[in-house]
């Protein structure tokens, strides 16, 4: 899927349309700084039907959130220089006692990934839009 935002309140619609179209527990997400990654995860979250506040889990690594569906892991792996930083969080706990986990700057990940379903959502800031691809 393609999507283009325009104006802040289109989160709204793509978070509706990914969520309906989720089939797997992991989501990547890829963007630069400031892309909108968080601002997704909160419009998604809201979808899911968590009342929690959704923030950046850039210094906790990992943030946690209730959903009727069950548990939402937030991942932000930006600061993790290597694989085994990312193991010792405990990621493969989180993977396998989650309804989803969404995971931000998963590039130091990903290679290990090999074997498992994901969603992979890419969002690119043009400076006057941003454009998504949702796979």
């Amino acid at each position: 899927m393609q999507f283009t935002i325009h104006h802040m309140n289109d989160w709204q619609d793509i978070a509706e349309k990914v969520g309906s179209a989720l089939q797997h527990n992991i989501l990547l997400l890829k963007g630069n700084l400031g892309a909108g990654k968080t601002t997704f995860t909160q419009f998604l979250l809201k979808k899911l039907g968590s009342e929690d506040e959704v923030s950046s889990p850039t210094y906790s690594i990992v943030n946690e959130y209730s959903t009727p569906q069950g548990k939402v892991f937030h991942f932000d792996l930006y600061r993790l220089k290597n694989i085994d930083e990312v193991y010792d969080i405990g990621i493969e706990e989180y993977l396998d006692n989650a309804f989803l986990c969404i995971i931000e700057w998963p590039e130091v990940y990903e290679d290990d990934l090999h074997g498992l379903k994901y969603h992979e959502m890419s969002i690119i800031n043009t400076g006057e839009q941003r454009e998504i691809s949702f796979e």
